[in-house]
């Protein structure tokens, strides 16, 4: 099983990072966007980002311990979300937090969510 997993995007190779590491029990998710017309949309796909490469590593969503949502214009886009986060994150409910913030990499982007999760390797 690998320990880390490309971020296979035009950034991962310019900036130089993994979407996901596994440091022995611990996996760390980078932070993650998508494409999207919406705040929501946008979520949801990172999200569906992120639990690709959990997959990738032996891990799932349940063991996500911790996530980050960094969004821009929170006021406007909060809500949206944070309902994307609900859904997929229901029954786990990990530690979290959301930061309004100014920008991201990209003018489109609204949302970036970043996770942490703990499995022991099997």
């Amino acid at each position: 099983m690998p320990d880390r997993v490309p971020a296979r995007n035009e950034w991962g190779e310019r900036m130089g990072y993994s979407r996901a590491v596994r440091a022995g029990n611990l996996i760390e998710v980078a932070g993650t966007t998508a494409p999207g017309d919406s705040a929501y949309e946008q979520a949801r796909a990172a999200l569906a980002t992120i639990t690709a490469a959990l997959n990738e590593l032996g891990a799932s969503i349940g063991d996500v311990v911790r996530t980050r949502m960094f969004v821009v214009n929170i006021e406007a886009n909060g809500e949206e979300v944070g309902r994307a986060h609900g859904e997929v994150f229901a029954d786990v409910k990990p530690a979290t937090a959301m930061y309004g913030v100014t920008g991201l990499l990209a003018p489109a982007m609204l949302v970036e969510i970043e996770a942490t999760a703990i499995q022991p390797r099997g």
